[in-house]
């Protein structure tokens, strides 16, 4: 693969320029069809999980394609589903750059993005607009300035519009990036979400006749009294599906190293460990009655057979992909 000849390049461009110009190369090259280099179709084996049937269990996490920008292009390389987003009601920046960093000896990175996105409209219209058919996910959000107490307000919104064209939702409640965010994965904030959102999807459900699942995404960053008391939540509220995890507000494992200190979020192989205890965990207490998608330091088949080992029922990919190509997720599929 001749990834290893131009990640050098690609790293001396900064992050976030890096990002982009990858999204708009993988996009072009779906315009040469069955010529594309990089286009792939590995054969997997199906998965049917939340009711709906993945041609492979690997599947791209959210944050990559926030906008849904590059949905053929991501789609090429041979994903069993993908996942866009986060997306809010409203567009909005996101933080101040600098706001995402490499950490190459760790194989890692930090972000502090902080749901930068044009908004839940533009998302949906880039969706309707597809020519990708596979599985897509939508990760909703909540925008920075909406207090923590008005957040179901803003999911609900997020839900509405973005019903009719996912195969599932993703619910964010555990990125580190917006302030007051995780205080929604735990006591009465979790149940009042949740149950508002339950709610909303029955009405939902009726207005389209489908249902359309909903997953909700938590952080590694939780002690079992935490995962016990969430796992109670989804399943009162019918949930579809966990995804565990998100990036960690920890600094294990890459101590010492340029940039460890930034504020933001840590993703890639630090996060692999905990990540995994955390899906062992929820699959513990769960016990099959919800399956759970494993997210968080994925780079080889390997890896994403351990997260199925400890529970997992489907993995998501993303820092990996940074390190290793895009040739990674038709190694994996291989792999399993």
């Amino acid at each position: 693969m001749f990834y290893p000849l131009i990640r050098p390049a690609l790293f001396r461009l900064q992050p976030e320029t890096a990002h982009h110009l990858t999204l708009v190369g993988l996009q072009a090259l779906t315009r040469l069809g069955r010529f594309n280099p990089l286009a792939r179709c590995p054969k997997g084996r199906p998965r049917s999980v939340m009711g709906l049937e993945f041609p492979n269990p690997v599947g791209l996490a959210a944050g990559l394609d926030k906008n849904g920008a590059c949905l053929e292009g991501l789609g090429a390389l041979g994903f069993g589903f993908l996942e866009i987003g986060t997306v809010t009601p409203r567009p909005q920046p996101g933080n101040l750059p600098p706001r995402l960093f490499r950490l190459p000896e760790a194989e890692a990175l930090i972000n502090r993005m902080g749901f930068n996105n044009k908004g839940v409209d533009y998302l949906v219209e880039r969706v309707k607009a597809t020519r990708y058919t596979g599985i897509v996910g939508i990760n909703i959000g909540k925008n920075r300035d909406t207090a923590v107490e008005n957040a179901l307000e803003d999911y609900l919104a997020c839900l509405r519009k973005v019903y009719a064209v996912a195969a599932y939702v993703t619910v964010n409640i555990s990125s580190p990036n917006t302030p007051g965010l995780r205080s929604l994965q735990t006591g009465e904030n979790l149940d009042h979400l949740l149950a508002g959102l339950a709610a909303e999807r029955e009405t939902l459900a009726q207005q389209y006749q489908k249902r359309v699942p909903l997953a909700v995404k938590i952080a590694p960053d939780l002690e079992p009294a935490d995962i016990e008391s969430i796992a109670d939540a989804l399943l009162r509220h019918g949930i579809d599906a966990v995804i565990a995890t998100n990036t960690t507000a920890s600094r294990a494992g890459v101590e010492g190293l340029p940039h460890a200190e930034e504020t933001g979020g840590l993703s890639g192989k630090p996060v692999f460990e905990r990540s995994t205890q955390v899906v062992r965990q929820f699959a513990a207490v769960l016990d099959g009655k919800l399956p759970i998608i494993a997210c968080g330091g994925i780079a080889s088949a390997d890896d994403a057979r351990q997260k199925l080992d400890a529970g997992a029922s489907l993995v998501q990919i993303y820092t990996g992909l940074i390190y290793r190509g895009p040739g990674l997720v038709s190694a994996i599929v291989r792999g399993l």
